[in-house]
């Protein structure tokens, strides 16, 4: 008999492809996905906990999920808020039959049987030999896909929960990597996105990120390599040429910052200063002129002081980021930084955001602007939110709105950008094909 299985994702581009693991699992054992939550067999909250607001979203989900549920349904809650909390969760969300956190998935079947019979479940086991080699995935696009390269986390920055919901890395060996990004390549994929915690720390025993950099970018049939998210200290020289010198490597990289203080570096146990991390922008420029850049900032760290914000600022405008995702601070239960004293007030830290964002915002409007009249090509992705038109990706991580019909979708197209609301681009198709711009 057929069961169906819904799927909320919310957190990081792991968690997405933690969604089409459980797919491909759950799959095996006859399950279908379905669209919606009404009339589903089992409904899944894929859940992240870096933040806490995050957590209070999915509580609150979760109590709009159960008016769905009937006699025989499964309610579960996956992913980092589910290894974090553990059966707390059964307590905390009475309806709730199930919490299984990442390396769980290959039991889902097992523990969902085991709920519908009217137990309450939870799997939260760390398992450092789990990759889920044999788990075919189910994924939601053809042309591009999430390649899970490594798993878990060794660098306890302070502020993070990762390392407690994830475990401790470990990455899968490169010729399995090989071996699955061929299958999508043989399946029409041609950008494959490689993930990790640390992604750039990647090492098998034998090979090392810019191996796999190479391998990857070597498999015919790719011609996009991307990968998040790395840390500053690990471009090793190595990794620098392995990406200027692999054609298939785009020329972009999300490389978190955290902050622009260097005392604030050290509170938050990042493994390097603000001139160190400068030095690794500029080395990557070196090699890769037409580079962009975005990054991770938290504002109101605690003992984050105005003087130490302003250097935030500076280094947003040092770096040059065409894009930043900022926060501010969050406690964390169970983070080294709880025991942190000189918590920076809410409105003040709320105030520094708000001034951070501006900042963002214009450095890349002017950057984008700057832009307007080149050509580039494009991967078109899917249609956008409103209207008729299609998305597309540029290299260098860019948006770009293109008015193609939806069979374009998966094809590459080179596109003169017209316009720019600050971050999105509009974009033609440019006739006749000109040298790509950076």
């Amino acid at each position: 008999m057929t069961r169906t299985v819904y799927i909320e994702t919310y957190g990081c581009q792991m968690n997405v492809a933690d969604t089409e693991l459980m797919l491909g699992a759950l799959g095996r054992d006859g399950y279908v996905q379905v669209d919606t939550p009404a009339g589903a067999d089992l409904m899944l909250v894929n859940t992240c906990a870096v933040r806490d607001n995050a957590e209070q979203r999915v509580i609150g989900r979760l109590g709009e999920l159960q008016q769905h549920k009937r006699r025989g349904s499964v309610l579960g809650v996956v992913g980092c808020m589910a290894q974090r909390l553990g059966p707390k969760l059964l307590a905390e969300v009475p309806r709730v039959d199930l919490v299984a956190g990442p390396d769980a998935y290959r039991n889902l079947a097992t523990l969902v049987a085991q709920a519908a019979q009217g137990s309450r479940v939870s799997d939260t086991e760390f398992r450092s030999w789990e990759h889920y080699e044999d788990v075919p995935p189910v994924r939601q696009t053809a042309a591009t896909a999430f390649v899970t390269v490594q798993r878990g986390c060794d660098y306890k920055c302070t502020f993070c929960i990762v390392p407690y919901t994830r475990g401790p890395e470990r990455s899968r060996t490169l010729e399995e990597v090989v071996r699955e990004v061929r299958q999508l390549a043989g399946q029409g994929t041609s950008e494959v996105t490689l993930l990790g915690q640390t992604v750039n720390s990647y090492h098998d025993g034998t090979h090392d990120f810019a191996d796999l950099l190479r391998a990857v970018g070597a498999v015919d049939g790719i011609r996009r390599v991307r990968f998040t998210s790395p840390y500053p200290t690990d471009f090793t020289d190595r990794v620098i040429e392995a990406m200027a010198t692999t054609p298939a490597v785009c020329e972009h990289v999300h490389l978190p910052v955290q902050s622009g203080s260097n005392a604030v570096l050290k509170r938050m146990l990042r493994r390097y200063t603000r001139e160190e991390y400068l030095e690794v922008v500029a080395r990557l420029r070196r090699a890769m002129p037409a580079i962009t850049f975005s990054t991770d900032i938290i504002v109101g760290f605690p003992g984050e002081t105005e003087a130490q914000f302003q250097e935030t600022l500076s280094l947003v405008e040092a770096a040059g980021f065409d894009d930043a995702y900022t926060f501010r601070y969050s406690v964390r239960d169970g983070t080294p930084a709880v025991r942190l004293k000189d918590h920076v007030p809410e409105d003040e830290s709320a105030e520094r955001l708000e001034r951070l964002i501006e900042v963002v915002r214009r450095q890349a409007k002017v950057r984008n602007m700057a832009r307007v009249g080149s050509r580039h090509e494009v991967l078109v992705e899917r249609p956008a939110k409103r209207g008729d038109l299609l998305l597309g990706r540029t290299r260098t991580n860019h948006l770009v709105l293109v008015d193609l019909p939806p069979e374009a979708i998966g094809e590459y197209h080179e596109v003169e950008l017209t316009g720019t609301t600050g971050s999105t681009f509009t974009g033609r198709i440019a006739r006749p094909a000109l040298t790509v711009l950076a």
